[in-house]
């Protein structure tokens, strides 16, 4: 990849607003109406239709937690990398966490951010792609800060102030994340995926234990060994050695 030097940093501008149905939606609607350079940075204090994976809900209480999209310039990139993106940005939020959450802070393949057997964050990157080009990416990250009731539709959640008992800020908090993704971002520019995809194998949540994954209605037992550089989760022991993103889920 030829170098590519970014027009502003991750964060700036930092946008704060009120309410809005997703934060992701928002971030592309700007982009299509050439409003939001590389960097920019949406932060929503509510958010009424949140955008989780594979066509999930991401709820979260107004006011409470990080619902933060961010944009990225991905023209000077070449599309083969774009597993290498969700690497940076998992290491990126892994980075965050973990300087409050301390040692137990894992990356749950494919981009889950989980403290032991609890999930605190997730990422969704939704991207801008015409014929070979890689335009645009949005990167949607929810980080449970300072919720303490969830809904009984959460599965196994968990936020910084139940771990840490403390209360945060969640714009500055906010900022924080935006300098561990800027940090994370530039370092992929300049060196590549192979250690970052290193960096996330060694976090991998799981990783070397036996756990239980269910395809289609089927649930099966097996090992966890790593994540290839195509982003395939690597077993052993199981109905198969490989999986692909959305073609098994966790039992947990």
């Amino acid at each position: 990849m030829s170098p590519f030097t970014a027009k502003s940093t991750i964060g700036t501008p930092f946008i704060e607003l009120t309410e809005v149905g997703s934060t992701n939606i928002y971030a592309m609607d700007m982009i299509q109406a050439n409003m939001a350079a590389h960097g920019t940075c949406f932060f929503a204090g509510s958010q009424t239709a949140g955008k989780g994976q594979q066509g999930k809900i991401w709820v979260t209480e107004p006011g409470s937690n990080i619902i933060l999209s961010v944009v990225l310039d991905s023209s000077a990139i070449s599309l083969a990398r774009l597993f290498e993106l969700s690497l940076t940005v998992s290491l990126a939020c892994h980075d965050f966490f973990s300087a409050y959450a301390t040692g137990e802070t894992r990356i749950k393949w494919p981009n889950d951010i989980y403290w032991r057997d609890r999930k605190a964050g997730g990422i969704l990157i939704e991207n801008i792609i015409r014929g070979d080009k890689w335009l645009w990416s949005v990167v949607g990250i929810g980080i449970n800060l300072n919720q303490v009731l969830f809904p009984d539709t959460a599965k196994n959640p968990v936020s910084l102030r139940q771990i840490t008992g403390k209360e945060f800020n969640t714009v500055s908090m906010a900022k924080e994340l935006c300098v561990c993704l800027e940090n994370r971002y530039q370092y992929w520019l300049k060196w590549g995926g192979k250690q970052l995809l290193k960096e996330y194998n060694d976090r991998l949540y799981k990783k070397d234990e036996w756990v239980k994954l269910k395809k289609d209605n089927r649930v099966f037992s097996c090992r966890v060994k790593n994540v290839s550089e195509t982003g395939e989760l690597l077993v052993e022991g199981g109905v198969e050695d490989r999986f692909r993103f959305g073609e098994v889920e966790w039992v947990i």
